[in-house]
C-alpha cells in the first residue's frame, strides 16, 4: 500500500551513481576495492577509530563482534530487551546466555543503575545500543565493565556521527558496529561497518571478515601467500554499495543538519500537545549530541497508539512502531522470561510511536503529520480544544 506520506524513503544526496559507475569502470566491484578504502579511510579519520572495517550489514558486524569476544556456550552477555533481534542473535547462536536488563523512562537506552547487579563471574559482553541516535551512559557502563574485566560491545546501528561527551558513539566500548540500511542516517541499501581501537581485536577483525583467511595481510605484501588461519565468515560487502556509500559519508555534515531540522520542527510544532499531557516527546540528555535518527512520540496506552496509526493511515500518513520486547518473544519465554519482569521496556513498548523522518521529508509534510496528530486529539493549532 502506498502512503502519500511514507514512513522512509531512500535517497541520494552527492556522486553516489557517478561513484558506482567509477566502481564498475574500474574494474573492481568485489569487496574491499576503491570506495571501501575510502569510506573505511574517512569514518577512521572523522570518528578517531584506528580501525574501521565496512561490512554486509550491522548484523554481520555484530557477529564478527561475538567472535572476537571469543562467546562459548554458557558464556553471558548483558544487554536491553528493548533492541532490534539481531543484537542478540549475534551472541545466542554462539550459545551465550542472554541477560536482558530494564531501560531507562527518558532515553529507552540501558539503565546503566540495573548494570552491575545483573554481573557474574560468567558475564562476558555487556550491549549498550544507542536507541535514536541518543548515547547511552558509557562512562558508567564501562567504568563497570572494566572493574569486571568486561567487553564493551557498542551496538550503534542507530548512532552514526553521534555524539558522548565528544566522543563518537562506536568508539567509546572495545568494539563499536554501525549499520547504513536504507532507514539509517546515511545508507547503501544494506551495510554496517565494526570500529575498534583495539590493536588485537582490530588485527583478528580482518582476518574473521575475511572467511578466517589472512588475504588482507597477502595484500599488503606481510605475507608470501593467505591462507585459513581463524573462524570467520564472509562479510566484505561490494565495492558497488561502498560507492553508494561514499557518496553519503562525504555529505554526513549536510545530512545531519537536515535531520536535525526535521527534528526540530516537530518537536517544536508537538510540544503544545506534550503541554497539555497528551503525547511525551524524546530527551536527548545533557553530554549527548543526538545524530537525529527518528523522531518518536510517546501515547498513553497502546489501544491510544493504534488508534492513531489507524487515523495517519487513512490520512495517507505511514508511522510505525518498534520493538516486541526480546524477552517477551517465543524465544524469550523459552529462555525462561515472563511478561511483568522488566515493566519499564513494556511500558514503553507499547506507547512509542515513530513518525515519518527522511531526509527529502519537506515542512509541508511535516505539518500535514502534525495537523492530522493535532486533529486526532481535537486540538487545534492554537491549542484549543
Amino acid at each position: 500500500m502506498k502512503h502519500r506520506i511514507p514512513f522512509n524513503k531512500p535517497f541520494m544526496v552527492g556522486k553516489e551513481l557517478y561513484y558506482i559507475a567509477q566502481a564498475v569502470l574500474g574494474g573492481q566491484t568485489s569487496g574491499d576495492g576503491r570506495f571501501s578504502k575510502k569510506c573505511q579511510q574517512l569514518l577512521e579519520e572523522r570518528f578517531c577509530s584506528k580501525k574501521v572495517l565496512l561490512t554486509t550489514s550491522c548484523t554481520s558486524a555484530l557477529e564478527m563482534a561475538a567472535m572476537l569476544c571469543g562467546i562459548s556456550e554458557g558464556d553471558e552477555v548483558i544487554l536491553p530487551s528493548y533492541t532490534f533481534v539481531s543484537t542478540a542473535n549475534a551472541f545466542y547462536i554462539r550459545g551465550a546466555k542472554l541477560k536482558f536488563i530494564d531501560v531507562r523512562p527518558d532515553t529507552l537506552n540501558m539503565d546503566e543503575k540495573l548494570l552491575e547487579e545483573a554481573i557474574t563471574e560468567r558475564t562476558k559482553v555487556i550491549v549498550p545500543v544507542h536507541y535514536a541516535g541518543v548515547a547511552c551512559e558509557m562512562d558508567v557502563i564501562n567504568e563497570i565493565a572494566n572493574k569486571h574485566s568486561v567487553v564493551v560491545v557498542e551496538d550503534a546501528a542507530q548512532g552514526v556521527n553521534a555524539k558522548y561527551k565528544d566522543k563518537y558513539l562506536g568508539t567509546i566500548g572495545d568494539i563499536g558496529t554501525y549499520s547504513f540500511h536504507e532507514t539509517k542516517n546515511f545508507i547503501c541499501g544494506e551495510g554496517g561497518a565494526l570500529l575498534t581501537n583495539n590493536d588485537p581485536f582490530a588485527l583478528r577483525s580482518e582476518i574473521i571478515r575475511e572467511k578466517g583467511t589472512n588475504r588482507s595481510q597477502f595484500f599488503r605484501g606481510q605475507v608470501d601467500k593467505y591462507t585459513w588461519v581463524d573462524k570467520g565468515s564472509s562479510y566484505v560487502p561490494s565495492d558497488i554499495l561502498a560507492a553508494f556509500l561514499y557518496a553519503q559519508l562525504e555529505n554526513m555534515d549536510e545530512i545531519t543538519a537536515r535531520r536535525q531540522g526535521i527534528y526540530n520542527q516537530y518537536y517544536g510544532a508537538l510540544q503544545p500537545l506534550a503541554d497539555r499531557g497528551l503525547i511525551e516527546l524524546p530527551t536527548i540528555p545533557d553530554g549527548c549530541e543526538s545524530n537525529y535518527h527518528m523522531f518518536y512520540i510517546l501515547l498513553g496506552d497502546n489501544d491510544t497508539r493504534m488508534a492513531l496509526i489507524d487515523h495517519l493511515k487513512r490520512n495517507g500518513i505511514l508511522a510505525v512502531f518498534h520493538y516486541v520486547p526480546l524477552h517477551t518473544s517465543p524465544v524469550g519465554q523459552g529462555m525462561g522470561y515472563q511478561s511483568g519482569m522488566l515493566p519499564v521496556t513494556e511500558s514503553l513498548s507499547e506507547r512509542v510511536l515513530r513518525l515519518p523522518f527522511y531526509y527529502e521529508l519537506s515542512e509541508a509534510e511535516i505539518c500535514s503529520v502534525v495537523d492530522a496528530i493535532f486533529e486526532f486529539f481535537s486540538v487545534d493549532r492554537q491549542g484549543d480544544l
